[in-house]
């Protein structure tokens, strides 16, 4: 027969007895050491500039997320633009023949490559 030790997965806190002002319920506190969250100036340093080049890859990502959202917003906006422009002149060729309508769209493309 094998025998089982026992063993706790996580050890005991030790008993410290009962506190002299009688607050048990408190978790008991541990020395001030000042100096305790102090790191050395090259580990400083060195940390400063990892964040640094964290922070440089991000904004470098958000802006070209940034940039592609925009490029997305300029499709629509021309494909929208090119749909109106197409009715316009559809409405148009319903009144008028269709060889002045295409003369008066050659007209504006001609003036809108002038104005830009």
């Amino acid at each position: 027969m094998a025998t089982v030790l026992a063993t706790p997965s996580a050890p005991t806190p030790q008993p410290h007895g009962l506190r002299k002002n009688g607050k048990q319920w408190h978790t008991p506190r541990k020395a001030f050491r000042p100096t305790a969250g102090q790191t050395p100036y090259a580990r400083r340093v060195a940390q400063k500039a990892v964040e640094a080049e964290t922070k440089k890859l991000e904004t470098e990502m958000k802006a070209e997320k940034e940039e592609e959202r925009q490029r997305r917003i300029q499709a629509i906006k021309d494909k929208r633009s090119a749909r109106e422009e197409k009715e316009r002149f559809a409405k148009m060729e319903e009144k008028m023949h269709r060889k002045r309508v295409e003369r008066l769209r050659r007209r504006e493309k001609r003036n809108k490559v002038l104005k830009s």
